[in-house]
């Protein structure tokens, strides 16, 4: 069964979870992405990674000696990841986003540079969401941030009321359109507004 219609076959089974029907364009992977400099990267995190569009981007940017920790509720998806990418540095937990301070200290880590997510905050109960942006919140270093792709502006104020600066993209070459938002939790950035609007509007 292919990568697509094995996300298909999912977001069937149980849509308010994997959130859309079709895995994230190339074009917002990019968007997302690209403003980072992967060269300093030691430690990253990505929420819901479904069948790995996401992963396996992230996994051909970060050093050889980084890790990558992917979260997901679903057990079909992270078997699914672990039997198609063998890589050493990808950690494929079943748990949940709002035990991601938990996780991380399992996997020796005490923070991560980068938290990257898709998951449907929308449809998600709002306690759960609460504990994923606190947690999220607590376990981004200082100078990191919360890369988030929706197809609403529905975080925007859960973003902004724990993160200190958040900016906001819009990639249109996907279906739907999807809302970027970078989240730092700090104010220093590793790159400018211009420059992630650039990105968004390309």
């Amino acid at each position: 069964m292919s990568a697509k219609l094995f996300f298909l076959k999912e977001f069937f089974r149980d849509p308010r979870a994997v959130g859309s029907v079709i895995p994230t364009s190339r074009a917002a992977i990019d968007a997302l992405l690209d403003p980072v400099d992967w060269s300093r990267v030691r430690t990253v995190v990505e929420y819901g990674p479904g069948t790995g569009v996401f992963t396996r981007e992230i996994l051909s940017r970060i050093r050889p000696s980084a890790r990558l920790v992917a979260i997901d509720t679903n057990r079909v998806f992270i078997d699914y990841l672990r039997d198609v990418i063998a890589d050493d540095r990808l950690v494929c937990v079943h748990g949940s986003a709002a035990d991601v301070e938990a996780i991380l200290a399992r996997c020796g880590e005490h923070a991560a540079d980068y938290v990257i997510s898709g998951l449907p905050f929308s449809t998600l109960p709002g306690a759960i969401t609460d504990a994923i942006m606190d947690s999220t919140c607590r376990a981004i270093r200082p100078g990191g941030a919360f890369l988030v792709y929706q197809y609403s502006l529905f975080v925007m104020p859960m973003l902004e009321a724990r993160f200190d600066r958040v900016q906001l993209g819009r990639v249109w070459r996907c279906t739907p359109p999807a809302r970027l938002f970078w989240a730092h939790r700090s104010m220093a950035s590793a790159f400018s507004l211009d420059d992630a609007e650039s990105l968004a509007a390309e």
